[in-house]
């Protein structure tokens, strides 16, 4: 709890105003991943993998932006930093204990941007049809990724509109949609990993409840899909544990 309360404290004057409410979410998810380090491994192998594989295939390495780069665990930003000549990372927020991390290796040539990359206006409830129209402004763009990005957003929305009970459904499918098509439409190579559904799953292998994480959306062609047992037995309930499925998009024909 210690090292929660230090991290969130640190983040605290380095976050604009407007982005403050997500630190203590990203706060909680780093003290998830520290929990279930070994049970989330595999994941954050594959992802990595999956990432690189995409960037060994291109012939001009210049920039690579990653959306959602959150804790760095499935990012492989010190393999990023060597290959590209500059990387920048997006996200909400960046904790201290990220940029900790980016110092201490001494990644000169990683930049930092604080971006709610949805385009989900929360106060009028509109969706901008092109949220990634800013990568347009990025010189040089060779590589985009998007880390396990997509559902997560459409779960935030789905969040907050069930605290004003309005209706979510629309909103978060159209949001998902939205950054998969962005992501299709790049003039670039890109890598999509996301999540794309969730399952409660007892001791005995018992299905007791699936959600789909996409909201309607048709997944991308995928090359790879994998689990990721983001809540193992014992992290909310000795009695049942929480299964993502996760795939990767990439395309790298440009």
């Amino acid at each position: 709890m210690i090292l929660e309360v230090l991290n969130y404290a640190a983040t605290w004057p380095l976050t604009t105003p407007a982005h403050r409410g997500a630190i203590r979410y990203s706060v909680n998810l780093w003290s998830r991943a520290n929990r279930c380090a070994k049970a989330w491994r595999g994941h954050e192998d594959q992802t990595k993998a999956t990432i690189l594989a995409a960037a060994a295939t291109l012939k001009q390495r210049r920039t690579a932006v990653v959306l959602g780069s959150g804790l760095l665990r499935d990012v492989p930003i010190r393999e990023l930093s060597q290959i590209f000549d500059t990387v920048v990372l997006v996200d909400l927020v960046h904790l201290a204990s990220v940029r900790f991390r980016l110092r201490r290796q001494r990644l000169h040539n990683v930049r930092l941007i604080e971006r709610d990359v949805s385009g989900f206006d929360a106060g009028s409830g509109v969706q901008d049809p092109e949220p990634l129209a800013f990568l347009r402004q990025v010189p040089y763009l060779d590589f985009v990724v998007s880390a396990n990005l997509a559902s997560q957003m459409g779960m935030a929305v789905k969040r907050r509109m069930e605290q004003t009970g309005e209706d979510w459904a629309d909103p978060a499918r159209e949001l998902v949609s939205a950054h998969v098509k962005g992501m299709q439409n790049l003039p670039c190579a890109t890598c999509l990993v996301t999540d794309i559904s969730y399952a409660v799953i007892d001791r005995t292998g018992h299905l007791h409840e699936a959600f789909d994480l996409l909201f309607g959306v048709v997944p991308p062609y995928h090359s790879a899909q994998w689990e990721w047992p983001v809540a193992p037995l014992g992290e909310e309930s000795g009695d049942y544990k929480i299964v993502h499925t996760v795939i990767a998009a990439t395309n790298t024909t440009m």
